[in-house]
């Protein structure tokens, strides 16, 4: 966003005076690191909060100020902050070792679970994120079907990868971004998100097409919503064309059900990303999937096979401490009811949020499957009953990005002066941990927060 343009306003200046101590620390962090921060999306105007600690659904920055948290690291955090039972067994793995630079017992359990919770899984490599995740994965499909180029679809996010690194935000004609070589950028093919008659015509008339990648919730977690039919339909077309599926479940895995979207919607890829929730808060990622593609990671096998193995490092692969975390976080997962619990408070938002709009007159909804929601904010103002709203039922052109930045950006600051810490402007993540008191204050926090917009006219 172009912060310059955005003036100061009685939202600011609330924001402004309850952050002073995380301003001055916004100050010093701009001479030490690039713009201040350690991540894109903690990008904030006028600067991002501090945390000092978190707790459950709640974190605290170092100015004092408690927020209901809908970031849950970045989705890690299905089980809310500081579960008990995850901190345990991160603490006694701590006692032990960190690093043994050897194997142990955890990455066996950890893999184990994973092979029996998640659909595709046969085999699992361990790699430290999603992002090299996402990057092992399209590497196994190139080896392993013998063509050079992916399909992807515009504006899904699988990490910062050369791969990944444009078609996201923008890019969207699959030119590369800085620093990322044309060469590379031309194996990718870029389809229109939900485009399956593309996707059919693209693997009808070529033969260099190994793969395709998907976030199978649709863009940015279903910002922009794909639905199970046109999982199923995509299913079929690989298959019938010999094309490997690639399902990035790093966000989704073990949080819309104990085997992620694949297993709530019974569609089965070829390969599965997985990060998150998968390490409970902690580093992690892996790659899972059909035991012959993970056999090109394989000394025995790549050798009967008679072809040169994919070699594969990481310093931190199954980290010991990372997979005690995710160990009790996938053992609760896989026994209790949390990803339930998760959706249903997540309903409950959604609702309540919708029916604020509904009585303040304000033709935007909020809408997402399963533990997430997501800001529509109308910028085209589309005739819409907030209530009623289905984002899988209208055009994928009406959740085109919002322009009104000053108003985007206020949206967030008022949510948090209110005690409410969204994922941004484009909405955020339930977890287990969050309650009725919690869905009452953010429905309230969205009410104030949107007459405050009204009071500064930058929503009618």
């Amino acid at each position: 966003m172009n912060v310059a343009t955005v003036t100061e306003s009685s939202i600011v200046e609330a924001y402004r005076a309850r952050t002073k101590r995380s301003a001055a620390r916004y100050e010093e962090a701009k001479t030490l690191l690039p713009s201040g921060i350690v991540h894109d999306s903690r990008r904030t105007w006028p600067y991002g909060i501090y945390v000092d600690r978190a707790l459950g659904s709640r974190k605290w920055d170092i100015d004092g100020n408690e927020y209901v948290d809908y970031y849950g690291g970045h989705g890690s955090l299905l089980l809310g902050h500081q579960h008990p039972q995850v901190v345990a067994a991160a603490q006694a793995q701590l006692q032990k070792g960190m690093h043994f630079a050897a194997s142990h017992e955890l990455e066996v359990e950890w893999a184990r679970l994973i092979c029996e919770m998640v659909p595709s899984a046969e085999r699992v490599r361990f790699t430290s994120s999603g992002t090299e995740a996402t990057h092992l994965a399209m590497r196994l499909a190139r080896a392993a079907s013998g063509k050079g180029k992916i399909i992807r679809f515009q504006g899904n996010f699988h990490g910062w990868h050369d791969h990944v690194a444009f078609g996201n935000k923008d890019h969207l004609d699959g030119t590369p971004t800085p620093g990322i070589l044309p060469e590379l950028a031309a194996g990718i093919v870029l389809v229109r998100i939900n485009d399956m008659a593309e996707v059919a015509r693209l693997l009808s008339t070529r033969n260099d097409i190994g793969a395709v990648m998907i976030e199978p919730l649709g863009t940015s977690s279903g910002c922009v919503p794909t639905s199970p039919a046109v999982l199923r339909e995509l299913r079929e077309i690989t298959r019938r064309h010999g094309v490997y599926l690639i399902f990035d479940e790093v966000v989704s895995g073990f949080r819309v059900s104990p085997g992620g979207l694949q297993a709530a919607i019974n569609v089965i890829p070829d390969l599965t990303t997985l990060a998150k929730v998968l390490a409970g808060g902690m580093p992690g990622g892996a790659v899972a999937g059909r035991k012959e593609i993970l056999g090109w990671l394989d000394f025995e096998m790549s050798a009967a096979a008679k072809h040169e193995r994919i070699s594969h490092q990481g310093t931190h692969n199954g980290h010991a401490v990372c997979a005690a975390a995710g160990i009790a976080t996938l053992k609760l997962i896989r026994d209790t009811d949390i990803c339930a619990r998760a959706t249903a408070m997540a309903v409950a938002l959604r609702v309540g949020m919708n029916e604020v709009l509904e009585d303040e007159g304000i033709p935007w909804a909020m809408y997402g499957d399963y533990s997430f929601f997501h800001f529509f904010t109308n910028p085209d103002n589309h005739p819409l009953k907030p209530t009623q709203f289905d984002a899988h039922a209208v055009p994928v052109a009406w959740f085109k990005a919002d322009k009104r930045e000053h108003m985007l950006q206020r949206l967030v600051l008022g949510l948090m002066i209110n005690g409410v810490d969204p994922k941004s402007w484009r909405g955020g993540l339930v977890s287990a941990a969050h309650t009725a008191d919690d869905i009452k204050l953010t429905v309230d926090a969205w009410r104030k927060t949107l007459r405050a917009l009204r009071d500064e006219s930058v929503v009618d």
